[in-house]
């Protein structure tokens, strides 16, 4: 039986690889392709990025990841697929897709920012609560 670790070493793989591939597809037009999974792969995601939130991200590593995922948050709020506010997509060829790309990770990333922000509250809080 796989540990945790290794669950949530597969989880951001499949979640990765998911959210690439999808961001190819959907900024290429190409959505179709997934047929009726296409509604399902947010929640996928969103899953899988829990997961990874839960299993992947110890003591250590969450102030990393958490600027990490402030910083892939803010840049897809910063180029908001609206091209003539300076979008991804002006860049001529790979802009689109990169923008999609971008706009899977968000979905994949944003829970596992949620949980691990919410798991370092908690561990503040637990620290004040032992020091009084």
């Amino acid at each position: 039986m796989a540990s945790q670790q290794q669950l949530g070493s597969y989880a951001f793989l499949v979640g990765a690889a998911i959210a690439i591939i999808v961001g190819l597809l959907v900024a290429g037009g190409q959505q179709s392709l997934l047929g009726e999974a296409a509604q399902y792969v947010p929640l996928v995601l969103v899953v899988l990025g829990a997961i990874v939130g839960f299993l992947n991200i110890k003591d250590k590593k969450v102030n990393d990841f958490l600027i990490a995922a402030i910083a892939l948050l803010a840049l897809a709020g910063a180029i908001g697929g609206n091209a003539q506010a300076g979008g991804l997509e002006v860049i001529p060829i790979v802009g689109i897709y990169l923008a999609g790309i971008i706009q899977a990770l968000v979905i994949f990333v944003a829970p596992a920012a949620l949980i691990v922000a919410l798991k370092a509250i908690k561990g503040m809080a637990s620290e004040q609560v032992n020091t009084l």
